[in-house]
């Protein structure tokens, strides 16, 4: 049976994701280039406007994948049936005809290797039942990881008008796959596989000459035109890009490729590595999570220590709360500016987890209430916070714990989390 509060979240996934469907997909150039551990945007043009993933939507299956294997759901030489649906698929296939097994560990391999269609499908398939369920089964893994306009309708990319995305959304899932799965995500670097006695050759071909890109997508239909995820470690530092729409393979690789040579090696003390954002008119934020904030207006009440104490407070800023006032936002399509709520903390304890993004703030200090009992000791001077920003014209309600001692401790604290089943990601 499902409790109140899950079918509350799924209804909210659920009319997130219908609102976002009906946006017609531009299908436009876009960029979006981030540098992790500093947490700076490098780069970004039209990073949220709403394109078609095609393949890119394989990283968003082999997450899942990778989650069920890690769960127990999953074995790597587990054999799974090649449903008529997956075989059907058009190529890129691996071609195993519908009927017959293909293990796991094949199955990642095309897909990340080969972008098989039909390896994504049939994965699919088994993990939610159909392609319809998968696909909403992947919608609220991309709400969960903060992928807020992401729609999956299918585990291969095969074009439909209703899976949508952008490039700012595509980072964050490439990042989620380094994060949260260090050891499968080393399977990006593969430049060929053997299948059956055939060796097949990879299709992220600026992986083969750019130095340092270990991974991680490409992808093209023609509603899309040819997008490209990347992960390249340069001098220690880990970088993440995304080009979507580009013309031709090769002019989408040459453009990744001038992005990287252009704003990595300038991301230094003297430029901050802010010169190609603010060039682009992207509003600044105050904090960039590692789960990318999406830029809008927001204001923030953090709440007391304990839950009796949140739920006072949560219709008023504490005491020793100070206001601040957030960075003016230059995109003209953005709401000038907002004031923003924040505790007075030590310097350095800017770290954060987010739970859950809530329709209302009494369903975000429910979440907060019931999680905090896991976070209130070793972790820092930690307390709730519920954080409210605008989304397609509606208020939604983040829901998360702040005033971590550092980034090990929220993260060990969101471990502790995700052990008990809560959701959650770290926030910088």
């Amino acid at each position: 049976m499902f409790k109140i509060p899950q079918i509350l979240a799924f209804l909210l996934v659920l009319g997130a994701s219908l609102a976002i469907s009906r946006v017609p997909a531009e299908a436009g150039y876009a960029h979006f280039i981030y540098d992790v551990k500093s947490g700076k945007v490098l780069a970004s043009e039209n990073a949220d406007d709403i394109n078609h993933p095609a393949s890119l939507t394989k990283m968003m299956t082999l997450y899942m994948t990778f989650e069920a294997l890690r769960e127990g759901r999953l074995k790597w030489d587990q054999d799974i049936p090649m449903t008529p649906n997956a075989a059907s698929k058009i190529p890129s296939k691996l071609g195993v005809a519908a009927g017959r097994t293909i293990t796991v560990r094949e199955a990642v391999n095309g897909m990340i290797v080969r972008s098989a269609n039909d390896a994504a499908a049939t994965m699919g398939d088994y993990l939610g039942g159909s392609e319809d369920r998968f696909g909403e089964m992947m919608t609220r893994k991309a709400r969960a990881l903060g992928m807020s306009r992401t729609v999956f309708r299918n585990a291969s990319g095969l074009p439909d008008d209703s899976q949508v995305t952008t490039a700012r959304d595509m980072a964050q899932l490439a990042l989620a796959l380094i994060r949260d799965f260090p050891r499968e995500y080393q399977l990006f670097s593969a430049r060929n596989m053997e299948f059956r006695g055939k060796r097949l050759r990879g299709h992220n071909n600026l992986m083969y000459r750019y130095p340092g890109m270990d991974g991680v997508k490409t992808g093209f239909t023609n509603a899309s035109g040819y997008n490209i995820a990347s992960a390249v470690t340069i001098d220690g530092r880990r970088v993440i890009g995304v080009v979507m729409g580009g013309k031709t393979a090769r002019k989408r690789d040459d453009q990744m490729a001038a992005l990287l040579d252009r704003y990595v090696p300038g991301n230094n003390a003297a430029s901050g590595g802010l010169v190609a954002f603010e060039t682009q008119k992207r509003p600044a934020e105050d904090t960039v999570p590692l789960a990318f904030a999406t830029p809008s207006p927001r204001k923030e009440i953090t709440l007391g220590t304990t839950p009796k104490a949140a739920l006072a407070n949560l219709y008023a800023a504490p005491p020793n709360a100070v206001p601040r006032t957030a960075p003016v936002p230059t995109a003209p399509s953005r709401v000038a500016s907002s004031q923003v709520m924040a505790p007075q903390q030590p310097a350095g304890s800017l770290w954060r987890i987010q739970i859950a993004a809530a329709a209302s703030r009494d369903q975000a200090s429910a979440l907060l209430e019931k999680a905090m009992p896991l976070v209130t000791q070793g972790y820092g001077r930690v307390a709730p916070s519920v954080e409210s920003y605008a989304d397609g014209g509606k208020e939604v309600f983040r829901a998360r714990f702040v005033g971590f001692a550092d980034g090990d401790a929220a993260s060990r604290a969101c471990s502790t989390l995700q052990a008990k089943a809560i959701t959650c990601f770290v926030v910088r």
